[in-house]
This record gives C-alpha cells, structure tokens and sequence, in this order.
C-alpha cells in the first residue's frame, strides 16, 4: 500500500476529526485534507503533470505545503526538495541533475527572484536567489509552474494558483501510483561539479514512518507538536492530530503551544530542546514521548530533558538516506555514557533494519525504508553510511565519522569515540573536538572546544580519565556555543575548525 492511499484510507475513517492545527490555530479536518489531496492530484494530472515528472519544490513548512506536496505524489509527480537559498552555482548544478518539469513556490518567492529591486535587496542581505520563473532545463519545454499565496509581479504568466486547484473537482483515483517508483529528491550534499541527491520511493518512506509509529505509538486523542514533515506524516496515517508550530517560532511559544493544544509527543534537535528548556524549566504534562534528532544529543541535554519531564526521551539515529535506524531511550544512553564505556549509543537496530560493519569498522545498513540510491547513480543494496561503529550485543555503538578522522603521528583519532564522555563531564554543556592543520608536519593541532561553565583547568585534570592519552587535545577552548547550520542545527566543524584556528585557548 503507498504512502498516500495509507493517509487517504485514513482520512475516509475520519472525516469529521481534526488532522492538522497550523501555525496561527486554523483547524483542517481528515476530510477536508483529503479532498485537498484529491483536488490537488486532478488539478495537476489535468495540467498536464505526467508520471515521473519532477516537481521542483520551493514551500516553507504549512498545511498548503502539505497538502500541495501530497497532491504531486498522488499524481505520480516527484518532490524535489532543492534549496533556491543554497546560491546559483550550487541550484543551477542541481537543477540539471534533476531535471524537473515543473517549480512549486511561494509567491513571493518567485517575486524576490525575479524583480531587479528585490533581487538587489536580498543579495545585500547575503541571499542569492535563482531567477525561478525563467528556469528551464537545455532541451526540454518551458518549466510549468505552480503558485502559492495571490499573485504578486514576478510570478510567470500561465503559474497555476494553489487556491484554483484547491477549489477544484477532487474524484477518486482509479488505481494507485507505483508505490516502487520515485516519490520524492533530497539533495544532501556535493560540489557544483557532482552534487548528491536521495531518491526515496512511497515503499520507502511508508516503511520509515511504520518504523516510527511502531515504536513511539500513536493514535486517535494523540498530538504531535513539530514541524518535521517525517514526524508528521507518521501522525496523519494514525488518525492523531498534528500540531504546526509558526514559522520561527520561538521557543517560548513552541512551549506554550504544546501546553495549549495538549501535546502528547513532540520532535526536536538537541539544540532545540536546550533553549526550549531555558524557556520553559518543565514540560507540559501531557508530553508522553520526546523525541530528538538530526543531531547527537549530549548528556547534559538528556539529563536535562529527563528531570523537566515525565515523558520518555528517545533518541533517534537516521539518515536522509535511511531512516529511522535505531532509538535509544535517555536513559540508556546516559547509563551507557556513565559505566566508562567509550562511544555513543545508538540502540539496536529497528525491526528490518540490517546493520553490519566493513573490515574497517564502517557501518553498513540495509532495510525497507532505505532509499532507491542517488540520481543518477545504481540502485543500493547497501548503504555505506560513512559511520565508524562496533556492535555489542545487538547494539550499534557510533565511534566516530571517517571523515572526522583526525591523524597525530600514527594515531588516527576519531572524536565521536570521546566527545560524549566529555560532555558528560561537569560544568559541560557540549563538546567537540576539531584538528587544526599543522602545515609544517602534516599533523594536526588537536582542540577540545566546549560549552558551559567548567574551568578549564580543572577540566583538563579530568579528561584523563575520559580520553585516552594519545587522544588528549592539545588545546582547550571555552565558546558560548558551538557553530551550528542549517534547520537540523546540525555541528559545523568546518566553522568550528576555523574559530579554533583564530581562538587562543588553554594549552590542554
């Protein structure tokens, strides 16, 4: 069964229950989701929209996002997720990787790329926005297009109104899309000259989101407060009630809203949820599940998060290309960090995920929910995720990223083995450690930078006990916070690797 019939089947059980509240409080019902849908797939399929063509897609986080990106994979368009904002080069590559026939974007977006004044404006505020309304791919027709919000200057003559489709015939499928055919491109990561992107099919995501709701139940009463469109697709198949937060959204009001709507689960990154918990010491009590991911969660966090709620805090391991793979409550992973044991733990691995390592400890992963492969490329059977780790009885421990790797002399040190153990370390909020490049030996100057209120030298008496002796840094520095990019808030080590180059810090 694909993804969309789960979701509409759903909706035909439930018409009169409210599916999704947005960010200003306007309530969708499952009916009303559902014929939007529905509108959607024939509006398109009468435009034209054929079978495996690609729909670029360029909407923020709403309902109309939702229901407009449902609507492509119901017709048996693929979503391609490429960022406009990631600068003409990096778009224009990707652009003809993909090869979409169609752009989906906002209004004021297709204005801001297009009007000589506003196109000014945002490069003087570092954005360097594509021209969207005369993209076209060498060799193919004109691109068709797609609007959401009024019309504004900029928008292409001939762009399909988002509220013309809405209002429009919504009749049943008469048979379902290939749910092994491409459903949706992610791009990730790359160079102008070869970028990456994720292809997942409905068979792949529909597995993911079983994988979810198989292990952080969801049902008919339940409220899942987030913005993460994997979170919330899993909520929708279940009959629960999805909760948007506005966009930039601050973390006072993402607490408040979750009191105020009755939040029973919720999705942060780690990061997040700190500055959540600075607003907001203790958590609704209707929270059930907390759920983090995207990024490491440091124990502080976790211990954080475990005394400001009742709520059981799990921690998910995934990857754009698989997804999720394994979780692990809080509390395991701190009784894991506490015994001395090195490494983070991850979990066992999800039912149907397979897990093995290379000969040189890589993690390998296998499953239903992983993705077709990259454009372009051979399908996977296998994804090599670039991970280092060990299995201890059934349990996948991450020591680190290949490509973090850091060389001093004949030791090669991989900060993911270390990094959780120091942040687990008092007055530690965080912790990473970077290699500084020491050009006259080829070696690298090893830096610890941390956040939080420890002393240096007391730390460095610590770490010791924590760090093996040849992966003990040769510099200690103390940072209000770590460099962070991206909605996921994901680490910037490139950015960090820089500021300790420039930061005179302790000698460790």
């Amino acid at each position: 069964m694909t993804l969309v019939r789960q979701l509409l089947d759903q909706a035909a059980r439930t018409p009169g229950d409210v599916a999704l509240v947005s960010g200003n409080g306007a309530r969708l019902t499952y009916g009303e989701l559902r014929r939007r849908v529905l509108a959607i797939r024939h509006g398109l399929l009468s435009a034209g929209l054929a079978e495996g063509d690609g729909v670029l897609f360029s909407v923020r986080p709403s309902p109309e996002s939702l229901v407009l990106a449902l609507g492509v994979v119901a017709a048996g368009g693929v979503v391609v997720f490429a960022d406009p904002g990631a600068g003409p080069e990096m778009f224009t590559a990707r652009l003809r990787l993909a090869r979409p026939r169609w752009s989906a974007a906002e209004s004021v977006l297709y204005a801001g790329s297009r009007l000589r004044m506003v196109r000014a404006y945002a490069r003087r505020r570092g954005l360097l926005l594509p021209n969207l309304a005369e993209l076209r791919i060498p060799g193919e027709d004109p691109m068709r297009h797609v609007h959401v919000g009024r019309r504004l200057p900029g928008v292409p003559r001939g762009s399909l109104p988002l509220a013309d489709l809405l209002r429009g015939d919504a009749p049943e499928p008469e048979r379902d899309t290939d749910p092994d055919a491409p459903a949706a491109v992610i791009f990730t990561s790359g160079t102008t000259a070869s970028p990456r992107a994720v292809v997942h099919s409905q068979a792949s995501l529909a597995a993911a989101l079983g994988l979810f709701r198989d292990r952080m139940p969801l049902g008919t009463g339940d409220v899942v407060h987030t913005d993460q469109l994997m979170l919330g697709l899993p909520t929708l198949i279940s009959g629960a009630r999805w909760s948007m937060p506005p966009l930039f959204c601050s973390p006072a009001d993402f607490v408040r809203l979750m009191g105020e709507r009755g939040a029973t689960h919720t999705f942060c990154v780690p990061v997040h949820l700190a500055e959540i918990l600075d607003a907001a010491p203790e958590l609704p009590p209707s929270l059930r599940y907390v759920l983090l991911g995207a990024a490491p969660a440091p124990a502080g966090i976790l211990e954080r998060a475990t005394s400001a709620t009742s709520a059981e805090v799990l921690s998910v391991y995934a990857m754009t290309e698989i997804l999720p793979v394994a979780i692990a409550s809080a509390e395991e992973k701190l009784a894991h960090t506490a015994s001395g044991a090195e490494g983070d733990l991850l979990g066992a691995p999800l039912p149907g995920v397979g897990a093995r390592l290379a000969d040189d400890g890589e993690l390998l992963l296998s499953g239903p929910n992983l993705c077709r492969g990259y454009l372009g490329a051979e399908p996977f059977k296998e994804l090599a995720t670039g991970d280092l780790a060990r299995l201890d009885n059934g349990r996948i421990i991450l020591t680190g990223r290949k490509k973090d790797m850091l060389i001093r002399g004949k030791f090669n040190l991989y900060p993911g083995l270390y990094e959780p153990a120091i942040a687990a370390l008092p007055g530690v909020d965080d912790a990473a450690i970077v290699g500084v490049p020491d050009p006259g030996t080829g070696d690298e100057e090893v830096v610890l930078a941390v956040t939080g209120t420890t002393d240096p030298a007391r730390l460095r008496r610590e770490l010791p006990a924590v760090v093996d002796h040849d992966a003990l840094p040769d510099r200690v520095i103390v940072l209000d916070a770590l460099p962070r990019s991206g909605r996921t808030r994901k680490l910037d080590r490139d950015r960090l690797r820089d500021l300790a180059a420039r930061h005179r810090g302790t000698p460790g």
